[in-house]
């Protein structure tokens, strides 16, 4: 899957897709690829600096694929609310000096309707840059859709 595919499976638009490709994907699982901590204009960046605890936000919408591809929500993402990230584990200091592609695992641990709990990691060139436990709300009825960041 491109990034043009992971469009229809994210609720964001434009830059704010950070992910590029679908590596692998199963019931339990997602391998996603991404080069755009390497992009000077990644919206993320401040001050010209993508740090490394922006890894959270490449691990979400990793998950929110796979939440999508799980349920076969096509066109139709789920907005999800990231409620709490346990395990936190910050191995660099900066994601812009990752030389190479970003590769970001999201492994589900609990899921139902409302919630959804995954271990993700993200790394560079099989080094770790960040892991952690996180915790996810669905369709939770206070997000106000129309200001989703696109």
């Amino acid at each position: 899957m491109t990034h043009r595919d992971l469009r229809a499976y994210l609720p964001h638009a434009g830059a704010m897709c950070l992910l590029e490709t679908v590596e692998s994907c199963d019931e339990t699982g997602i391998r996603c690829t991404a080069t755009s901590h390497l992009d000077p204009d990644n919206p993320l960046r401040r001050a010209g600096v993508l740090w490394a605890i922006c890894g959270l936000e490449y691990a979400a919408q990793t998950m929110a694929v796979h939440l999508s591809l799980a349920s076969g929500r096509c066109g139709q993402p789920r907005i999800g609310l990231l409620g709490e990230v346990r395990e936190l584990r910050l191995d660099a200091g900066r994601l812009d000096e990752a030389a190479a592609p970003l590769s970001i695992d999201a492994t589900r641990i609990l899921d139902d309707d409302r919630r959804a709990m995954y271990r993700f990691r993200v790394a560079a060139g099989g080094r770790e840059i960040l892991s952690g436990r996180a915790s996810v709300f669905l369709d939770y009825p206070h997000v106000n859709r129309s200001r989703v960041a696109r």
